[in-house]
């Protein structure tokens, strides 16, 4: 069926790509379909030194200013400037302008354009996290989005939905990361190949709006199209503030589910009875429990990402290594400015969040962004660039996914990667976390 679309949104790496198909088929003067509606976020390979990535960064600001589009959340202020990343000044401040955003799929819902109801489509396989807004979000290609900046629509096929109840409420220690690893490890890595993953039931309620879109986000992971949430008052509460906060449209119309609907599968999870939960080496289905993994060496820990970059993502982490120090190399890569802003900000006693990590040995950036969950350029901050093995809060783990082909990665929740740094092995975070 033909769809049309409320919201398309690219980045610095398809971006490009993207711009050349679009007027290679509609011409060197054509118009986008709707200005309005086309939101431009680099945030993947950006603090490198690497010319050809700076160079991604100019060519998304030209095209934006050649089609007066408003929602281009520029590296640098000067409209007409040019970006270069300046390694002389490290990785670790802030090198980037008052526009920029950072990750985009944790950027789009805080600067008001994640709408319940409405179609989002994304040159990014990530951008299903979006469901948690009630809405359905799917990551595209750039031939289908070139295609859509200059039609505003989409010929899809219908997914058919997978329906996961959850109930019950999760045990301290355990986090939205073990949910979706759980139901990952249930139905495989390819288990979801293009359906719908449903997400409903009493268990929901008890979710933060960053839990639900850790748990969307992931459903790509399981070859899924979308993931969605049903709408409730945490949604529109979400979405009205940062809609309001952000002058962006207001009015949208959630969808319900249809009281005809049929499944291709069905779980019924107990969130009381999940446990810390790993995705080992080499693929997101690889499911063991954390404590069974104790015997697993780690060269370093990482957090960060679209996953799990998030200030709640941080505050958990924080929990864990609070007077304590990490035994290996640790990253920590906020996904927006706002949220390097919440951890410089906020306080627990006389220390703030970001002073009680790095007291802990974490090593932090103010530079928001993608960073080491995508490998990029060899001077990205936190790649591997050797057979290392890593335990991280990202989202895939596909071999050289974080850098060097032989390197390992393991996914776990934040939670479980600071118990993990504070050991140097696979570590159950239980065994930090006061129980109750």
């Amino acid at each position: 069926m033909w769809v049309k679309a409320d919201v398309l949104m690219t980045h610095d790496i398809c971006g490009p790509g993207t711009i050349g198909i679009f007027r290679r088929e509609f011409g060197k003067t054509a118009k986008v379909w709707d200005p309005d509606k086309v939101v431009i976020m680099p945030d993947h390979y950006i603090f490198t030194a690497d010319s050809k990535s700076n160079r991604n960064v100019d060519l998304l600001r030209e095209f934006a200013r050649e089609q007066g589009i408003r929602y281009f959340y520029d590296v640098i202020d000067e409209p007409n400037g040019h970006w270069v990343f300046d390694p002389s000044q490290g990785m670790l401040k802030r090198q980037h302008g008052s526009r920029y955003a950072g990750v985009c799929h944790t950027a789009l819902p805080q600067k008001g354009h994640t709408r319940p109801g409405e179609v989002l489509f994304g040159t990014d396989s990530h951008t299903c996290m979006a469901g948690a807004f009630n809405e359905f979000a799917t990551g595209i290609g750039n031939t289908d989005a070139g295609f859509v900046l200059g039609t505003g629509k989409l010929l899809l096929k219908v997914p058919e939905t997978m329906h996961f109840r959850l109930e019950g409420e999760l045990q301290p220690g355990v986090m939205a990361k073990d949910i979706i690893l759980h139901c990952i490890g249930e139905i495989g890595f390819d288990g979801a190949t293009y359906r719908a993953l449903q997400f409903d039931g009493p268990g929901v309620a008890g979710l933060s709006m960053d839990d639900r879109m850790t748990i969307a986000n992931m459903a790509i992971e399981a070859g899924g199209k979308n993931g969605i949430f049903e709408f409730d008052a945490q949604t529109q509460a979400h979405v009205d503030y940062r809609c309001k906060l952000n002058g962006t449209k207001a009015a949208y119309e959630p969808v319900k589910r249809d009281r005809k609907e049929k499944f291709a599968y069905e779980l019924v999870l107990d969130l009381s009875k999940l446990e810390p939960t790993v995705a080992c080496h080499p693929n997101p289905g690889q499911r063991k429990l954390a404590k069974e993994l104790g015997d697993i060496k780690l060269d370093r820990a990482y957090i960060g990402s679209c996953t799990g970059g998030k200030t709640s993502d941080f505050l958990e982490f924080a929990a864990v290594l609070q007077g304590k120090r990490v035994v290996i190399d640790t990253f920590g890569v906020p996904a927006t400015p706002e949220i390097v802003h919440d951890l410089q900000s906020a306080r627990w006693g006389d220390k703030t969040i970001w002073q009680i990590l790095t007291d802990a040995g974490v090593q932090m950036t103010e530079n928001a962004g993608c960073a080491a969950c995508l490998g990029g350029p060899v001077d990205t901050f936190g790649r591997m660039n050797t057979p290392l093995k890593c335990i991280s809060a990202t989202n895939r783990n596909f071999p050289g996914r974080m850098g060097h082909l032989e390197s390992q990665v393991f996914l776990a929740s934040p939670a479980t990667v600071a118990a993990s740094a504070l050991t140097g092995k696979i570590t159950d975070p239980r065994e930090f976390v006061p129980k109750g």
